[in-house]
């Protein structure tokens, strides 16, 4: 499907441009997750990401062409075939979208508000105060 996106909806690509999306925020929580899995997924310190409701999502373009990695755990990553960025992807359940805020374009209203599985944190990151921090996915 390759439309143009709905009015006051945000755009979101892979860095090649060939997936695409869109999204209505609804609560601006991003959460920054520090496991392992996710910073391997990132190439980083950890993974930015927000949590939509499937109805607030839609793919603009380049939704077939996904690839998927998925382990015995659950854990799973789509990414593009042709750059390798991650994109995002349904949580369990299937009722929402894990998105990458950095495929996200232009101004988002929204904010870190937690920090999880910071138990496993490289251990050269320093996380700043101010921000909550679980040990695991804080609930």
């Amino acid at each position: 499907m390759n439309s143009r996106p709905k009015s006051g909806a945000l755009e979101g690509r892979c860095l090649c441009g060939s997936i695409s999306f869109e999204l209505v925020v609804n609560d601006g929580k991003i959460y920054q997750c520090h496991c392992s899995k996710c910073r391997k997924v990132s190439g980083s310190a950890s993974n930015s990401a927000m949590v939509i409701d499937r109805s607030r999502f839609r793919w603009i373009g380049g939704e077939s062409d996904i690839q998927q990695f998925v382990q015995a755990s659950g854990f799973q990553s789509w990414f593009c075939p042709t750059c390798g960025s991650p994109v995002p992807n349904l949580t369990s359940g299937d009722k929402s979208y894990w998105i990458p805020m950095g495929l996200v374009e232009g101004n988002v209203d929204a904010r870190i508000v937690k920090h999880v599985f910071v138990e496993s944190k490289a251990n050269w990151e320093v996380i700043p105060d101010g921000i909550p921090k679980f040990d695991d996915n804080g609930g």
